[in-house]
């Protein structure tokens, strides 16, 4: 069976403060997903992969837009968002990406319709 990975983002399941685009779309994005899901099955699995904070520009951009608008640096911003990371840090993109290849592998050839957080442990929600 082919294969579709959406990507979306933590906010889907929790809204982020001060990314209310993102909190509107992404759960729209996951709802096309669990779909899609069942519509086109058995001949293509979608799943899809929520990431939690990963060290990327993106992530900079907004700890120092934070920054800038609370007279703070953004080692500040950062530093307040890894204290509610139980793992106590930033993902490294490659972690997000080992995921990402797993869900698109016949390794997960049972698996659709799944939201798969790489978040640290940040979600505190049950599913």
């Amino acid at each position: 069976a082919a294969s579709v990975l959406t990507i979306t983002s933590i906010s889907a399941k929790e809204p982020v403060a001060g990314l209310l685009l993102s909190n509107v779309m992404r759960p729209a994005v996951l709802g096309m997903t669990k779909t899609l899901s069942q519509e086109l099955a058995p001949g293509i699995r979608f799943n899809a992969i929520l990431p939690g904070w990963t060290a990327t520009e993106r992530v900079e951009h907004i700890f120092s837009y934070r920054a800038e608008q609370n007279g703070t640096d953004m080692e500040t911003e950062a530093g307040q968002v890894t204290r509610n990371i139980p793992l106590g840090r930033f993902a490294d993109p490659l972690e997000f990406g080992r995921v990402a290849a797993f869900l698109v592998s016949p390794a997960a050839s049972y698996m659709t319709g799944a939201m798969i957080p790489v978040d640290g442990g940040i979600i505190r929600g049950l599913l």
